[in-house]
């Protein structure tokens, strides 16, 4: 977009809306000083497309004895603005309208007192038809010592559709006028007519001189086609040259769009330096990786693997109190408890203590995998976005420690239970056990009875005192054992499958818990600041283009 034009394709219109989509977006973003200027343009922008479009506002401009009031006495035809010595000769702006049919609320927005407003029957007036619409402004003084005035003249400045700076000989590169109003004017050749009055105190080599001399430090300072046209309105030079110009502008009924468009112009360049719109484009939406590394981070960093290994541990060690061999465990009870080499303690309190102490003691690496993931997405962004998407990131990154603790000891399992099978399994071996009692009685009784000839036995244990059944017994016994065995070992093998399972089961569990707290707590606020981004990015390609 070149310095004063604009290539919008898409209308005025459409920018206006850009601008606001930007205002809305901007907060925290953008500097608050341009978001109060693109408002006040906004609403200048609404209040003047929705006034007079039949009406070009036109504002004389300039210094204390420049001649802007005998200017525009001269261009109306009629004494209407007072004239003289005296400094600041205009106090109020005067307004002089050529067709007055819907010009009333125009100039109630322009806040021009009644008694100041004049109108001219143009229709009556020879060859003033060709200014029908023209609404001009008698400015205050604009280095005036008093503060009303220089206000309003500032205010009229910014809103009316063109500006016509009459500057005389003598001070036409005065500081105060080019530092304070002529820098600020790039960008607005078409609504901006510059015009070097008192002319007749000039010879005619002298006013070129003038001319291109100011010419040059117009386009120093940033006005690169500047219009400028020569009058003496105590002469009446130049004066018809100037109504031609301004009829000009009036036919076309496009000063207050153009104006608009100029004022959108520079402050789009203004906009684009501290944010621009190039910036990486980034999806609203979190990619499925980047998801899936979040979660393994944060998994990592409240200790779910932990957990599952220890319920592992926990739930094989424990299921030899149920189904091991008796005899083993009976041995067991000899040496150490195998649960305090683990330092587990009691169990449920164990893993509600890994799901909670390891949460809360370890925020670094929660805010670690967080970091992480805003890392991967505002590269290449303005810095404001940058940190815009990680305090989305970490709003609620103090909450999350203290959230994923509450979540997991939800789904701590109780490992003191007792699956159903271990208490059959449990009175399957004790059953093998009696039988083994039995078997080694039978032997005794066989023994005692058949082979040391103890003396008679019992009444109904005569069947036990055949030492012919003593090898069938003994293979009893050895089966006992060998099936105990046997149960024992199979046993234990389905509890480690079982614990393997169980341990995924609860791994799964705990992922799909942190999974849904990453998404609540970080990926959402993520994805709303992502959305926000790409929409002030639009907006701002939308706004330059």
């Amino acid at each position: 977009m070149s310095v004063g034009t604009t290539q919008s394709g898409q209308g005025l219109g459409s920018r206006l809306a850009a601008l606001a989509r930007i205002v809305e977006l901007g907060p925290g973003k953008v500097e608050p000083k341009l978001l109060t200027e693109s408002g006040q343009l906004l609403l200048r922008a609404g209040d003047r497309l929705k006034l007079s479009s039949e009406h070009t506002v036109v504002a004389l401009a300039g210094g204390t004895g420049s001649g802007k009031s005998t200017l525009f006495n001269s261009i109306s035809g009629l004494e209407l603005s007072p004239t003289g010595v005296r400094r600041p000769t205009t106090a109020r702006t005067h307004a002089c309208v050529w067709g007055l049919d819907g010009a009333g609320p125009l100039l109630d927005w322009l806040q021009i007192q009644w008694r100041h407003r004049f109108a001219r029957a143009s229709a009556l007036d020879k060859d003033e038809g060709q200014l029908h619409g023209l609404i001009l402004l008698d400015l205050p003084d604009h280095d005036s010592i008093r503060a009303l005035t220089d206000t309003e003249a500032d205010r009229l400045i910014q809103i009316a559709d063109l500006v016509v700076w009459v500057l005389d000989p003598q001070k036409y590169a005065d500081a105060s006028t080019h530092r304070r109003y002529v820098t600020d004017l790039a960008g607005h050749e078409a609504v901006t007519i510059f015009v070097l009055n008192q002319a007749d105190k000039l010879d005619q080599e002298e006013l070129a001189e003038c001319v291109e001399d100011l010419d040059g430090l117009l386009r120093r300072e940033g006005v690169e086609n500047p219009v400028i046209v020569t009058t003496s309105a105590i002469m009446g030079r130049g004066v018809d040259e100037l109504k031609a110009v301004l009829a000009e502008t009036v036919s076309k009924r496009r000063a207050a769009t153009q104006r608009l468009e100029a004022d959108l112009d520079r402050l789009t360049l203004r906009l684009a330096k501290v944010m621009p719109a190039d910036g990486a484009s980034s999806p609203s939406a979190i990619d499925d990786a980047r998801r899936i590394g979040l979660t393994d981070a944060l998994c990592d960093a409240v200790g779910v693997p932990a957990v599952g290994e220890a319920m592992e541990n926990v739930y094989a060690t424990r299921s030899g109190e149920w189904v091991g061999w008796p005899y083993t465990r009976w041995a067991a009870k000899l040496r150490p408890d195998p649960l305090k080499s683990l330092r587990l303690g009691k169990l449920r309190d164990e893993i509600h203590g890994l799901t909670g102490g390891s949460v809360s003691a370890q925020p670094a690496e929660v805010d670690t995998a967080v970091q992480a993931l805003t890392d991967g997405l505002t590269s290449g962004m303005h810095e404001a976005w940058q940190n815009g998407i990680r305090d989305a990131a970490r709003s609620r990154s103090s909450q999350l420690p203290e959230v994923l603790s509450e979540e997991l000891s939800e789904v701590a399992p109780r490992l003191d239970r007792v699956p159903g099978w271990w208490r059959l399994l449990l009175a399957w071996q004790y059953f093998l056990v009696l039988l083994f009692v039995a078997g080694l009685a039978w032997v005794g009784t066989a023994l005692a009875y058949g082979v040391f000839g103890l003396g008679t036995p019992p009444q109904g244990l005569e069947m036990f005192a055949d030492v012919a059944s003593l090898p069938w017994v003994g293979l009893m016994i050895f089966s006992v054992l060998g099936l105990g065995a046997l149960t024992a070992t199979a046993s234990r093998n389905f509890v480690v499958l079982g614990a393997g399972n169980e341990r995924d089961a609860l791994e799964r569990e705990m992922r799909r818990r942190v999974a849904g707290i990453a998404e609540n707590m970080v990926i959402e606020p993520v994805e709303r600041e992502l959305t926000r981004y790409n929409e002030f990015n639009s907006a701002m390609r939308s706004l330059k283009d």
